[in-house]
């Protein structure tokens, strides 16, 4: 071998190099804007809570296997109908005790939950489980469960427990998802699921 020969190889290496690299380089960028794009701002949360995009991506995909390895099922139909029922009877009491309905509206999106299938861990866990198919309503359930805190330490007034309970209605309403044999394709009513003001 010349050393004509030589450097052809040696370019042809390096070449090599640099496409794996690129290769590399795609592959991760890709892999990132699908994790941000799917998790929205759980994605930027998790940025800023762990200050690098790198320990982020592994805390969201760690979240991601984990859940895919739990058995989160739809409802039946009568089972959504049933929470639904009892959302309502919740959302009824708020006049009259909305102390009461708060903690009611916490037990009764721990209880779907558990009908889906989410394991009833610390309140954390349970939120980092929830974020992987419902990311948009994450942040719902956060801001309903340190409201639901602060009234347990009588800090909330009135106005603060009905935003809680708002914030509990955007997550119930997401995990009501129906077996694909309910005639609405998969997805319960949601009509009559208002807040009282």
């Amino acid at each position: 071998m010349d050393g004509n020969d030589n450097m052809l190889l040696l370019v042809a290496v390096l070449v090599a190099i640099l496409a794996v690299v690129a290769i590399w380089l795609w592959s991760r960028r890709s892999r990132s804007q699908h994790l941000e794009r799917y998790f929205g701002p759980e994605y930027h949360r998790e940025v800023a809570r762990t200050g690098s995009r790198d320990k982020a991506e592994a805390e969201l995909m760690a979240r991601q296997k984990r859940v895919e390895d739990l058995h989160i099922v739809p409802l039946a139909p009568t089972d959504a109908q049933r929470f639904t029922q009892q959302w309502r009877a919740v959302q009824a009491r708020f006049v009259d005790n909305p102390r009461g309905a708060l903690a009611e509206a916490d037990q009764l999106v721990r209880d779907l939950m558990q009908r889906r299938g989410y394991p009833m861990g610390e309140f954390e866990q349970r939120a980092a489980d929830i974020s992987v198919h419902h990311p948009q309503v994450v942040e719902h359930y956060r801001a309903a469960h340190l409201i639901a805190d602060g009234d347990r330490r009588g800090q909330v007034d009135t106005e603060g427990m009905r935003q809680a309970v708002i914030h509990y209605r955007a997550l119930f309403a997401e995990l009501l998802e129906t077996r694909d044999d309910d005639r609405d394709g998969g997805r319960a009513h949601h009509h009559g699921m208002r807040t009282q003001s």
